[in-house]
């Protein structure tokens, strides 16, 4: 008998050595995802670097635009707040070009045909990508269309806005004038 219960014993406190490994492992792949998901893109920190060529031919890299404020757009063709905030975001390019701001937009979706048809009658002039891979959107943790996500002059996000109201361009702008007197 007792032969058998330290058998049972040892079964025991082998299972528990195995439980506490498997708990540990657990929270920490729990911890690590979550750290991983929350710093992509939290305010303050450095935006996720990317080069993508635009429909108007040339190679744009963010990093490579330190000393420039980069208002990001990830926009949709599906997307009906997109094609209302577009010449908006037209007229921000525009108006704060010359004082260090350039607009680019992002589309996400994976066949560019429907982005080219929605930007025909739009007369954009501010760098237009396409992502259809959908690493950057994943990066910028795009999660609602449109979003619209303000790179600082040292390359920090400093303002994430999901999804378009009207009235939304009076809070870029508010952001946009905000950065430029840094």
């Amino acid at each position: 008998m007792i032969k058998v219960m330290n058998k049972t014993m040892k079964k025991i406190s082998l299972s528990k050595q195995a439980f506490n490994s498997i708990l540990a492992k657990t929270i920490a792949i729990i911890l690590l995802s979550s750290t991983l998901k929350v710093a992509a893109l939290d305010i303050g920190q450095s935006a996720p670097d990317f080069t993508l060529k635009s429909i108007q031919g040339k190679n744009l890299n963010l990093a490579e635009q330190r000393g420039q404020i980069i208002v990001i757009n990830f926009w949709a063709s599906w997307c009906g707040p997109c094609r209302k905030e577009m010449p908006i975001l037209q007229t921000f390019h525009n108006k704060y070009k010359n004082l260090g701001v350039s607009v680019w937009g992002v589309n996400v979706e994976q066949e560019n045909q429907a982005g080219q048809d929605f930007l025909a009658d739009l007369n954009l002039s501010f760098p237009i990508f396409f992502d259809s891979s959908n690493t950057i959107s994943a990066d910028y943790q795009v999660e609602a269309m449109p979003t619209t996500v303000i790179v600082d002059r040292s390359g920090k996000v400093r303002y994430v806005f999901r999804g378009y109201k009207n009235g939304y361009e009076k809070k870029y702008a508010k952001a946009i004038k905000t950065l430029i007197r840094e």
